[in-house]
């Protein structure tokens, strides 16, 4: 029996898996202590789980949680806690649909809400948040607009969003009275059953947004919200639209229309919005109607951006509205609009003596209307599977933005020469995932195959499909591997290009892959250990529907499986599962 030859490979091999895979961590309590989510578990959110009494919850990048459809799972961060979700382009945090790949749809879990002490304009200053909450716990709003809830950076929200009652909704991402402390930035919420986005009141500002196939509108504001945002890009299903009509942009004031202070002023900048409308011959969802609703005494600010394939560009609604825009309060400048089916371009009230056409052209505001989505020039915007928003070299875009209105004079805003959110360079690559319907994440904790030759040196070998612990999928059909770097101890190994590397000493190897995107991911560390034996049989590492196995081709007679030294019970067989699997 050669078990002393095996026994030694095993001691080689056990430090390279990951034995754990990951585990299913149900949340069904409050979060009161400062906590830590972890990239090596999933995290389920049994009903509305809360943030509170000033506790920190910190997400690792690459963490997944999904949320219980059954109990409406939502996370909740309320006033004077914090949520620290700071992910990275090769590692975003995931919230998503607990339902298999393939069965994910629009609503089936609750959402993501942060909830700030910044002003607001309610009755007292605070208000409750929609969704069926309560106070304390719903509250929010405050007098400090500099508070801060966290960071949210390179985060997904997938199928969120739940019509608790009417007019009473939980969205992808619900901000109430969030401070300008707070970071959002690369955040991309995907097919939200209610709106993508929804600002009551606050101050917190944000950049990279990314609206994908939401329901209702892609970026709400009200309750006197007068943050600033930048970079934001919104794209429409034709086929999905919501009951109460659907829109890009929808802005009040208050549900009243009040003209209570803080008046909602939010500044948007570089937008991308587009609608339903490919091409104006496209049949739509007869629910879709402006790309932006500025109604209920908003003073909104939309500049530098493209409106593209919506009924109508723009709709100035109600004489308070109309009063701000004849006063300046209300502005629409160096906006590109097109594909717009419907005369005139832009709507306006039955009866009301303001032409919203004639506001829009007014000498100065620089904006345009193209006929067709085509004549702007984006490499392929409408694409739903695979959507690319970067200008081409001829496009009108390029050199419609100004930052010469005093409005976007504050530093937050990047100063930049084109009208949309993406200029020559694409900020969406590598950390968005436009195939959520379908990823199956339980596979994006398995790691490349790793095959150990134990006479005389080590060949680390890349197999498969090239997906790493707790990130999105790095690689698909439409997406292959175009380059590999293998390193040691985190240093480059000269001419180690291909897909495998034999290894001639011990140490710690990883490997950079590239996809044809051009986006990299470096496989988790495996430390090889050299234990040269006069056999030379092959073990193999890999993850399989969420087991790790270990198997031999060696013609061993018996086998005897040790793990941290010690015999593990009742393994006599040539595969040994860390994990109960037989």
């Amino acid at each position: 029996m050669k078990k002393n030859y095996l026994m030694s490979l095993i001691v080689a091999l056990v430090s390279m898996i990951n034995y754990a895979h990951a585990a299913l961590i149900g949340v069904s309590a409050n979060i009161t202590t400062n906590t830590t989510w972890t990239s090596n578990n999933t995290y389920l959110l049994q009903g509305k789980i809360f943030v509170k009494g000033g506790a920190v919850l910190t997400i690792q990048p690459g963490t997944i949680i999904v949320g219980e459809n059954a109990t409406q799972g939502s996370l909740i961060i309320t006033r004077g806690s914090q949520i620290i979700a700071n992910g990275t382009a090769a590692s975003p945090i995931v919230f998503t649909s607990e339902q298999a790949p393939g069965a994910r749809s629009y609503g089936d879990w609750g959402g993501l809400i942060i909830l700030g002490a910044a002003p607001v304009n309610q009755a007292g200053g605070v208000g409750i948040i929609e969704g069926g909450f309560t106070a304390p716990d719903g509250e929010y709003g405050g007098n400090n607009p500099s508070d801060n809830s966290g960071i949210l950076r390179y985060v997904r929200i997938e199928f969120a969003g739940i019509a608790f009652q009417p007019n009473s909704e939980i969205n992808g991402l619900t901000c109430g009275g969030v401070g300008s402390g707070t970071t959002i930035d690369y955040v991309m919420v995907s097919f939200c059953g209610d709106d993508s986005y929804e600002f009551f009141g606050g101050t917190v500002n944000a950049k990279h947004l990314i609206a994908y196939r939401g329901l209702d509108d892609d970026f709400d504001t009200d309750n006197g919200y007068s943050g600033k945002i930048q970079f934001a890009i919104s794209l429409r299903d034709p086929n999905a639209a919501d009951v109460s009509g659907s829109h890009s942009f929808e802005s009040d004031n208050d549900a009243t229309g009040s003209t209570n202070s803080p008046v909602t002023k939010a500044i948007f900048s570089n937008v991308t919005s587009c609608g339903p409308y490919a091409t104006t011959s496209t049949v739509v969802n007869a629910n879709y109607k402006a790309g932006a609703r500025l109604r209920r005494s908003t003073q909104e600010k939309i500049y530098n951006s493209l409106f593209m394939g919506w009924n109508y560009g723009l709709w100035v609604d109600g004489t308070n509205c109309e009063n701000n825009a004849n006063a300046g309060d209300l502005q629409w400048q160096n906006i590109l609009t097109s594909g717009i089916p419907n005369v005139p371009i832009h709507t306006q009230n039955p009866l009301s003596p303001f032409n919203t056409t004639t506001w829009v052209a007014t000498g100065g505001f620089n904006n345009a209307d193209y006929a067709n989505n085509t004549d702007l020039q984006l490499t392929n915007p409408f694409n739903l599977p695979s959507p690319n928003f970067v200008p081409q070299a001829a496009s009108p875009a390029l050199t419609a933005g100004s930052f010469v209105n005093s409005n976007l004079s504050d530093p937050f805003f990047e100063v930049v020469n084109y009208a949309g959110a993406i200029g020559s360079t694409d900020w969406t690559k590598c950390w968005t995932n436009y195939d959520c319907v379908n990823t199956d994440y339980q596979g994006l904790y398995t790691n490349p195959g790793i095959a150990i030759n134990n006479a005389p040196t080590v060949t680390i070998a890349f197999t498969g499909t090239a997906s790493f612990c707790n990130s999105k999928l790095l690689t698909s059909t439409t997406s292959s591997v175009t380059g590999y770097q293998w390193r040691k101890t985190n240093v480059d190994i000269n001419s180690a290009n291909n897909a495998t590397y034999s290894a001639t000493s011990s140490g710690t190897y990883s490997l950079v892959v590239t996809n044809a995107a051009g986006c990299t991911k470096q496989s988790n560390n495996r430390v090889l250990t050299l234990k040269p034996n006069p056999a030379t049989p092959i073990i193999a590492a890999h993850c399989n529907t969420g087991v790790n196995y270990l198997g031999t081709t060696a013609a061993y007679s018996a086998y005897l499986w040790k793990r941290s030294g010690f015999n593990v019970a009742r393994w006599n067989y040539p595969q040994y599962c860390p994990n109960t699997c037989r």
